[in-house]
């Protein structure tokens, strides 16, 4: 079933690929006007890490982890190596809804399309083999 691998390769890069636009990780910032200061940072930024967000940073780590086992899984298919993307993914939607606990504000729609994404990684996990 070639259509499962090369699917969890896509949706893998297609992760990556929204992580890498500086529009995912949103921090807040006080402003004399009063209304918070809105700014968006790539995932694999560094600044949302800084100010305690370590959210996207530990999605995007994961995430390319999930690259090298969708790759791998490719050439080498196994179960054991489809329990390992099936829990990777999932501990990956977990820890992309971690800024929630900040507030909704700390959500951007590039976040919830990288959970969804994430979230159909998992689900494709559970698709039998022939």
């Amino acid at each position: 079933m070639k259509v499962k691998k090369v699917g969890l390769l896509l949706l893998s890069a297609s992760a990556v690929i929204l992580e890498l636009l500086p529009y995912g990780a949103v921090l807040n910032f006080a402003n004399p006007d009063g209304e918070p200061l809105r700014r968006t940072f790539s995932y694999f930024s560094l600044t949302p890490f800084g100010y305690a967000n370590f959210g996207p940073f530990i999605t995007a780590l994961l995430t390319c982890v999930l690259i090298i086992l969708s790759v791998i899984c490719i050439f080498k298919y196994s179960n054991g190596l489809n329990t390992a993307i099936m829990n990777i993914s999932g501990i990956a939607t977990l820890v992309s809804l971690s800024p929630l606990l900040f507030g909704i504000s700390y959500i951007s729609a590039v976040g919830v399309a990288i959970t969804v994404i994430l979230l159909a990684i998992f689900g494709l996990c559970f698709v039998k083999e022939k």
